[in-house]
């Protein structure tokens, strides 16, 4: 029988999951008239969610299936924020391509259950549950917009790679469960520890970090990512650069320095290499791309390159490093994806970065935060993201992994060149028809948000973000 201790243990996945299901027979009884209502709901639910986070308590339950720590809250409170800011921000786009359904921000309700829980398994079992409850409910939003090509084509290409990864991951489970003898994250780290690792569980490994590899769009597992933020409808792309990207990051951290930490020196040598990949194909690949939402694809897979090569030191610095990271890379993404969103002419998505020509005569405040998100990505003194880069670079030099951190200064180099080109293009070249305005009320507020975040509020507040992100590395640490 569960405890008591239990479920307040798992008590804001099981608020969600309760929300959830409500809205869902409140949306079948109400029809599309409740819409509007539900999607407020739904992020309100978010909301809440982050207060049960922050409020719970510490523990291990449901016989070592489900731990809560500093760290996995931390990585659950940024996921709740990416997907409750997605939902409000997806309303003008959906209702004018006619596919605002009361479904959609139930459906990202549920995938945010199954991040909450994959960040919380505490045994390879409930890590599979937790990816895939996430996993099959993102398949579903990409391709939301069932009449539009392209969407369908997105939602189908996520499907079938995405089931790829998720048999590697699977596989390799087993394989680590054939020579381990259990799947429990405690029963590994103390069986790997007892001396040297098998050749299957080393094997079974790299399986489980190719697939979650997979789910951070790291190279060489990268492939789907520019079709999907290309042809999935934007504010999808939005939810699925951040949420999905942070709660399966923090699902790799949780994996490599809690099961497999014994393994350490074998993970080190995968993460190095996915790490330079990514930001060296990061960096380059976008160079040549015109259109914004391929572009801020080819920039998510550089910037899970740095978080790699944070979690590659294996230091409790490089830990801290991630999670500052992560918080900064939620803010900048929303901040951006909320300017992309308010990009229409005459009710029609402008996608390309030639259509921001001129945006500072035109609509001067945007294109002033979207120089700050550009100066803030290529890592510009003193906006937020050049202290998340500092940190990285700080963490990996101090672990000894000089030529990565040597190779991941020149790719952000690099990468400088398409974040500055879309500030050329805004304030040099000459101006282009208007876009509709006025900006919508909650793009503008994220904008606004976001933008003061990058610069100056991380700059003069940033030591409870260093605190926090402190006390959830020191977790992972603790014996």
């Amino acid at each position: 029988m569960i405890g008591l201790e239990n479920w307040a243990l798992a008590g804001p996945e099981i608020f969600l999951v309760v929300v959830a299901m409500g809205l869902l027979m409140f949306g079948a009884f109400r029809g599309e008239r409740s819409v509007e209502a539900i999607s407020w709901i739904s992020a309100l639910a978010l909301m809440i969610c982050v207060a049960l986070v922050v409020k719970g308590n510490s523990g291990t339950g449901y016989n070592g299936l489900f731990v809560v720590n500093p760290f996995n809250a931390a990585m659950k409170v940024l996921a709740l924020i990416g997907s409750a800011v997605a939902i409000v921000m997806s309303r003008g786009f959906m209702s004018r391509e006619g596919v605002w359904r009361f479904e959609y921000p139930i459906v990202i309700l549920l995938a945010t259950v199954g991040m909450m829980v994959m960040l919380s398994a505490a045994d390879l079992m409930t890590l599979y549950v937790g990816l895939e409850l996430q996993s099959l409910a993102l398949y579903i939003i990409a391709a939301f917009q069932r009449d539009n090509l392209r969407s369908t084509e997105a939602g189908l290409k996520y499907f079938v790679l995405g089931a790829v990864a998720s048999c590697l991951i699977l596989y390799g489970a087993s394989l680590v469960y054939g020579f381990a003898g259990t799947t429990s994250h405690a029963g590994l780290a103390r069986v790997l520890a007892e001396g040297p690792p098998s050749a299957g569980a080393v094997i079974g490994l790299v399986f489980i970090l190719s697939g979650l590899a997979f789910k951070v769009s790291a190279v060489p597992f990268h492939m789907w990512t520019p079709d999907v933020y290309e042809g999935a409808p934007t504010p999808v792309t939005a939810l699925f650069a951040v949420a999905p990207k942070i709660a399966a990051l923090g699902l790799l951290v949780a994996v490599v320095m809690g099961p497999f930490r014994p393994l350490l020196d074998q993970s080190r040598q995968i993460l190095i290499a996915v790490a330079v990949a990514s930001m060296a194909w990061g960096a380059f690949a976008a160079i040549r791309q015109d259109n914004i939402k391929r572009l801020m694809a080819y920039s998510s897979i550089g910037n899970m390159g740095y978080v790699l090569l944070g979690l590659a030191a294996g230091t409790e610095e490089g830990i801290r490093s991630v999670v500052v990271y992560m918080t900064i890379y939620l803010v900048m993404n929303l901040g951006t994806f909320a300017c992309i969103l308010a990009m229409r002419r005459d009710g029609i998505m402008a996608e390309t970065i030639q259509d921001l020509s001129g945006l500072s005569r035109n609509h001067p405040r945007m294109a002033l935060a979207m120089l700050f998100f550009m100066f803030s990505m290529a890592g510009i003194p003193p906006l937020a993201g050049f202290f998340g880069k500092l940190n990285v670079f700080i963490a990996a030099i101090d672990a000894g992994l000089y030529w990565p951190s040597a190779l991941g200064v020149a790719a952000s180099v690099v990468a400088a060149f398409y974040y500055l080109r879309i500030v050329k293009v805004m304030y040099l070249d000459p101006p282009v028809r208007p876009f509709d305005a006025p900006m919508e009320g909650v793009l503008s507020g994220v904008t606004f948000v976001a933008a003061v975040f990058v610069f100056p509020f991380f700059l003069v507040f940033q030591s409870p973000f260093l605190a926090t992100a402190q006390a959830a590395a020191h977790a992972l640490f603790m014996r």
